[in-house]
């Protein structure tokens, strides 16, 4: 019986997906599910539907609640449109939620135009986040994303012109193939995730799984295909098959057919003014140098640590508020300037987890370390400050 209300958590319909965790909130309290004891796990970077993930703003609630966390937060790219379900989940299960949204911006005036931030795919753009959106002014920040997104568009379709160059057919159509695999029809983003995994799709369809595939992959491109990554292709019952070959793809193809993102990212200044417009938070969100990615979708690869006391004297400068890092993909080494820094300039500090694909954990053990006990305390006060200012007049 709860298995199909679990499904039904990534319905199409909002009013569906809660009715649907109301069903396995009452079972809950009947004692015929449970949750798994919390160890005081937070999340504040989950991506929903609305940007890409597995998870419905419904279900990625249900599966934190799930694995135990006391707190989840929503960040979805260039969208804000699961927030308004996201809170409403959280109440019908009883977790305390907090919401914000990822975007990319132009460092074009800055001086750091020429150089690599936190963007593995191109230089003098950075992911940004907003964090703790005081609730009433989610439709003046979808007003404000809803141009990018269209840009944004615009630019995917090229993308999907040189896939279909590189492939030397007409592999993928981005209206047929693309955008129902998004929530672009409900304000939802479209990312390159969503190009690789509209193409993983086709090519599972034209070559099937396991060894037929990953020949293709290694004659034709040249893909090494080995350890985890090749058992899971060649198992051809994986139930996260289309996701692995998600990840090879966009490792692969993503650097071929990249077209340079230009109208689509904001100003970093014009980040800056929104953030403050409306009473939310804002954060630069730390990558660092990369050794073994964690996602397993990113190359080894020099990013901001060379340079990034220069860096943090910026963002202070122009009116940053935080700093947002992941504890799980870090050394301690590399946090432990990370933090001093934030120390230094007084910055915020807030922890979040990229969740967007199935294999990631809602939980990040490295938050157990009582050296990184402040970013749980940071997390209720994120809480605070978004309760604080939603409805109040700035």
């Amino acid at each position: 019986m709860y298995e199909s209300n679990i499904d039904l958590l990534n319905s199409a319909q909002v009013e569906e997906r809660l009715r649907a965790l109301e069903s396995l909130s009452k079972l809950v309290k009947d004692g015929k599910l449970s949750y798994e004891k919390s160890k005081g796990y937070v999340n504040n970077h989950i991506h929903t539907t609305y940007s890409f993930s597995p998870y419905s703003p419904t279900r990625a609630v249900w599966e934190a609640k799930q694995a135990g966390l006391l707190t989840a937060g929503i960040v979805d790219h260039d969208s804000v449109s699961g927030i308004n379900e996201f809170i409403a989940a959280g109440k019908i299960i009883d977790i305390e939620t907090t919401v914000g949204l990822e975007c990319r911006v132009s460092m074009a005036k800055t001086p750091f135009a020429n150089r690599r931030l936190n963007n593995t795919d191109q230089i003098g753009i950075a992911y940004v986040t907003l964090q703790g959106i005081p609730h009433h002014q989610v439709e003046t920040l979808e007003i404000f994303l809803a141009p990018y997104r269209a840009e944004r568009n615009e630019r995917n379709k090229k993308m999907i012109e040189n896939i279909n160059k590189l492939f030397k057919e007409k592999i993928l159509d981005f209206e047929k193939d693309v955008v129902p695999l998004s929530m672009n029809h409900d304000g939802g983003s479209i990312t390159e995730r969503h190009l690789m995994f509209a193409l993983a799709k086709k090519l599972i369809l034209k070559y099937g799984k396991g060894e037929p595939l990953i020949d293709a992959l290694t004659n034709d491109w040249s893909i090494e295909i080995k350890g985890k990554m090749y058992e899971w292709l060649m198992e051809v019952n994986n139930p996260y098959y289309d996701y692995d070959l998600l990840s090879i793809l966009k490792g692969t193809f993503v650097s071929k057919i990249y077209v340079d993102a230009t109208k689509e990212c904001p100003d970093i200044r014009e980040f800056i003014a929104i953030a403050d417009q409306v009473g939310a938070i804002s954060a630069y969100a730390y990558l660092g140098d990369v050794k073994n990615s964690s996602t397993g979708d990113k190359s080894d690869a020099k990013f901001e640590d060379d340079y990034v006391e220069e860096l943090f004297d910026y963002i202070k400068e122009i009116g940053f508020k935080a700093i947002t890092y992941m504890p799980s993909r870090n050394t301690k080494k590399q946090l432990k300037v990370v933090r001093d820094l934030c120390e230094q300039h007084e910055f915020f500090q807030i922890s979040g987890e990229d969740i967007n694909s199935p294999r990631q954990s809602f939980k990040c053990e490295a938050l157990l370390d009582p050296d990184y006990k402040n970013l749980i305390d940071a997390t209720w006060k994120l809480i605070e400050h978004e309760k604080k200012y939603t409805n109040s007049t700035m």
